[in-house]
């Protein structure tokens, strides 16, 4: 992660052509660790080439990395996201001045601003990644599961989380800062007029102090979650001696399976900075015993350890809830509708008498319906009549009508066996003379021609085989 000066004197150079490029790199690298040139065309469509010209200006304004040495691809540098971020909140009137650098961490820089309406307000950018504090990722729970992301996308959900834990707090009365506007990597709040408690000295009223820190830390768990970083430099002190909170993406629930450790970790930050600064040491609260659970804040914000057990139970609470409300106003409506039931119970007592008619016509058709079908199965249950027997005489004269008439059949059969014999012979003989003529035939061509016939025994086989299969 490279750290760069935020020059804002940049931005009133840089025309529409060039944002355009930038967001479509931008959007390139959800995908792509380098973005292709032509990737990078086709998703800002600029006409006539200009693509190339913003990437030169850009470029030259150190707002993207070049890589040319395995294909000709771009990536965002830090100040190119700090660019996009703050022309989008400048677009909103959010901001429209971006003044000094008040403040520098290890996981942001903070930057006095003014907005739409001339008031001063703080811009917060995140930049996770510094050398500094790389084990971000182990050390919070940004990720949510995934293995790999970049610095400029982890610090975009570390920004996300800090404005959602400042908005539910501020919502639920804490001394917080008053959370305005949010994009990308970059959070507006309001100006606190304090001083952070780690550069204070002197204090009229320790003991008072230090209450209201733990009291602030016991209020915490009560609406179900843990600062984790609650020390003296995320605390400001106002000229009043009251407390604001700061910093708050490191925040988690009080069903993380650490949670205990984490708050007793709090409450002795606090402590050892009042003894070791103004020589105050009092009590500690403990998370089991000083603390009950409210409210399920850390439900709203989904801190880290509200696990699936924990909303399943909070959903069956809340089912039985809303059983127990819709049960109450049940019974407020029947309270209040007794004397319309007592007025409808003779409108209901004549339609019941009507639905006993109509059952009884009903069941009196059916009654005839069933007789009727019980008819035409007897009917066709029935045994048909048995057929008398002939007589004997009767069967002797059929008999002999069938015997004389396969008699004739024989001799009709006899007479066309014979003349169909015959008409076979004239046949054959008819054949053989057509076979003969045919060999003289051929005998006469080959004597004429004065060719010998060299291939007699051939010729006598062929007319061998063809007499046997006329034969």
């Amino acid at each position: 992660f490279q750290r760069m000066k935020l020059d804002i004197t940049l931005l009133r150079y840089l025309e529409k052509e060039d944002f355009r490029v930038l967001s479509a790199i931008e959007q390139g690298m959800r995908n792509h660790e380098m973005v292709p040139t032509t990737l990078i065309a086709s998703i800002s469509k600029i006409r006539h080439g200009g693509t190339k010209k913003a990437l030169v200006t850009v470029h030259k304004d150190k707002l993207v990395w070049h890589d040319s040495q395995h294909y000709d691809g771009y990536r965002l540098t830090s100040l190119g996201y700090d660019f996009l971020a703050i022309k989008a909140l400048s677009a909103r009137d959010a901001i429209v001045a971006v003044g000094r650098r008040i403040g520098v961490g290890k996981e942001s820089d903070v930057f006095l601003a003014m907005d739409g309406q001339g008031e001063e307000v703080i811009l917060k950018v995140h930049r996770l990644g510094r050398t500094s504090f790389r084990s971000i990722k182990n050390n919070r729970d940004y990720l949510e599961g995934r293995h790999r992301a970049g610095w400029l996308y982890i610090s975009r959900l570390a920004a996300l989380k800090e404005f959602a834990f400042m908005k539910a707090l501020h919502q639920a009365g804490f001394p917080v800062p008053t959370p305005l506007d949010w994009n990308r990597h970059c959070v507006v709040m309001s100006l606190t007029k304090a001083h952070l408690l780690a550069n204070v000295r002197e204090m009229k009223n320790p003991e008072k102090v230090y209450n209201r820190c733990l009291n602030l830390i016991v209020r915490l768990a009560e609406y179900g979650l843990i600062h984790c970083d609650f020390n003296e430099f995320n605390l400001m002190i106002s000229d009043d001696e009251e407390i604001t909170l700061i910093d708050f993406p490191q925040m988690v629930s009080t069903s993380h399976p650490n949670a205990e450790m984490y708050f007793d970790r709090d409450a002795q930050c606090i402590r050892t900075f009042f003894f070791r600064r103004f020589g105050f040491e009092g009590d500690v609260p403990k998370l089991q015993t000083d603390t009950e659970k409210k409210f399920n804040l850390d439900l709203i914000v989904a801190a880290s350890g509200f696990s699936k057990e924990d909303r399943a139970e909070f959903d069956s609470i809340a089912e039985e809830d809303l059983i127990r409300m819709r049960g109450s106003e049940v019974s407020k409506n029947l309270s209040g509708d007794e004397s319309e039931e007592d007025e409808s119970e003779d409108s209901q007592d004549e339609e019941d008498l009507q639905v006993e008619n109509q059952v009884e016509e009903i069941s009196k058709e059916e009654s005839e319906e069933w007789k009727k079908l019980s008819e035409n199965l007897k009917r066709r249950s029935k045994p048909k009549k048995i057929q008398e027997e002939p007589d004997p005489q009767e069967i002797s004269q059929v008999e002999n009508q069938v015997e004389n008439q396969d008699e004739s059949l024989v001799e009709d059969d006899s007479q066309l066996e014979n003349d169909s014999q015959v008409e076979n012979e004239e046949e054959g003989d008819e054949i053989k003379e057509k076979i003969r003529k045919q060999v003289r035939k051929q005998i006469d061509k080959k004597n004429k021609s004065g060719k010998r016939n060299t291939n007699k025994s051939k010729f006598k086989r062929a007319h061998k085989t063809l007499m046997k299969e006329i034969m």
